[in-house]
């Protein structure tokens, strides 16, 4: 074979590959928590459909819940020479992977995205959340106009192995009266109270 052949084959090995394994699924999950900030409540229940439990912070902030479930194929027993199973166990059991389940959690402020987490055991066995793919694909197929484009190239700011950073919020989304007014303060003297009023 020539040598252009074989790194074809090289490349569409190794896709397929990492995409079985998860990879794509986790940068996906990790572009929508960029591309979903910003968006409307109205498009986020067109694209995403209605949140399974919702919680009014206050008159401006809102948490909205999704889950997702995803069962992982299971090889049932060792058979031939590569025993498999054992192989996918050991892996499992040192760097994790296999998940099935995704709980998106987002914040809105001033009735928009402004920011998205995931929690629960969403890993794949390459890469971290990517389960909760599950919850933003319908949003990542069809776009929706208030989504934030990010260039998602192979060096843009989208990883597989973490989340983004998380945006700054405004004062009314993080803190009640109460907490504005109060302010932990962490000193050495276990004798005081950690949270203090704010000076």
């Amino acid at each position: 074979m020539r040598p252009s052949v074989l790194r074809v084959f090289g490349a569409l090995a190794a896709t397929v590959t990492l995409s079985g394994c998860g990879y794509f699924d986790s940068r996906n999950a990790h572009k929508a928590q960029f591309e979903m900030v910003g968006m409307t409540s109205y498009d986020v229940q067109a694209c995403a459909g209605l949140p399974g439990s919702t919680k009014k912070l206050n008159d401006t902030t809102e948490i909205w819940q999704y889950d997702g479930t995803q069962s992982t194929p299971t090889i049932s027993s060792d058979s031939g020479l590569i025993p498999a199973q054992s192989i996918i166990s050991i892996y499992q059991s040192a760097f994790g992977g296999g998940g099935t389940t995704c709980r998106m959690v987002l914040r809105l402020d001033h009735d928009r995205v402004s920011e998205v987490h995931y929690t629960g055991n969403d890993d794949e066995y390459i890469g971290t959340d990517g389960i909760c793919s599950i919850i933003t694909r319908g949003c990542a197929r069809q776009r929706e106009s208030t989504m934030h484009r990010v260039n998602a190239g192979p060096f843009g700011p989208v990883s597989a192995f973490h989340p983004p950073a998380t945006p700054p919020q405004s004062s009314s989304a993080t803190y009640s009266d109460q907490s504005g007014k109060y302010v932990p303060q962490f000193s050495k003297d276990k004798t005081q109270a950690v949270i203090q009023p704010a000076k």
